[in-house]
């Protein structure tokens, strides 16, 4: 079976969900709202330019898990996810996801933003398999470090293959979906590459490797 892998945010959804769940964070005053708006919105920018420094941002978003109780977590994110995620699950999104399951295609979300926030979005979709930034645990309590290497642009490439190794999987017939830049190192290494909705560095991109380009969010085709 071949892989079809997505990556989440603004692919399979209209929206960051990282960026949202700090949004969501923030309205609720769980975090000191001026600061944490502030920071997002910084690390949002850098992201978006291909100047995130990972690690800096992940010691700044994981510090709610460590600060807070689990059973705190677990009720916030079941809110955020009907309230930020819900709404921005296009149908043309879901439609794809289908047209792979129905192929036969072994299912794979690949995403930078962390387990705890992503893995109830890959239960919506119905999707098996997820690969994201790994918050670390000691003792059943977030500590606000990662466990291994975050899954962000060559991350994803190393975090892929460390999966396929213990899958018994390969990259034959492979496509993978993303809107950005910063995942051009795993568009390289697929047999289908394909641009969803694409930024401005990955649509030039993708015109110059002729790459397809999709539209999810109003079902267009380019």
């Amino acid at each position: 079976m071949a892989l079809a892998i997505f990556d989440l945010d603004n692919t399979l959804l209209a929206g960051d969900s990282d960026y949202l769940w700090g949004v969501f964070l923030a309205e609720r005053g769980i975090v000191d709202r001026a600061e944490y708006e502030r920071e997002n919105e910084r690390f949002f920018e850098q992201y978006k330019n291909g100047e995130l420094d990972i690690h800096e941002f992940l010691r700044f978003s994981l510090r709610v898990l460590r600060e807070n109780r689990s059973n705190d977590l677990l009720l916030w994110r079941e809110q955020f996810i009907r309230e930020k995620i819900d709404p921005i699950v296009a149908a043309p999104a879901r439609d794809l996801v289908e047209r792979h399951r129905a192929a036969g295609d072994t299912l794979l979300i690949v995403t930078a933003t962390n387990a705890f926030v992503t893995a109830p979005i890959a239960e919506r979709f119905g999707i098996p398999h997820l690969i994201a930034t790994i918050p670390e645990q000691i003792d059943g309590r977030f500590t606000g470090e990662v466990t291994g290497t975050p899954s962000f642009q060559a991350g994803k490439v190393e975090r892929l293959q460390d999966w396929l190794r213990e899958n018994d999987g390969d990259m034959a017939g492979s496509s993978f979906y993303s809107d950005s830049h910063n995942d051009i190192p795993l568009l390289e290494r697929v047999d289908h590459p394909v641009a969803v909705d694409p930024d401005e560095q990955l649509a030039r991109y993708a015109r110059q490797r002729g790459w397809p380009v999709i539209y999810l969010r109003d079902g267009a085709t380019g």
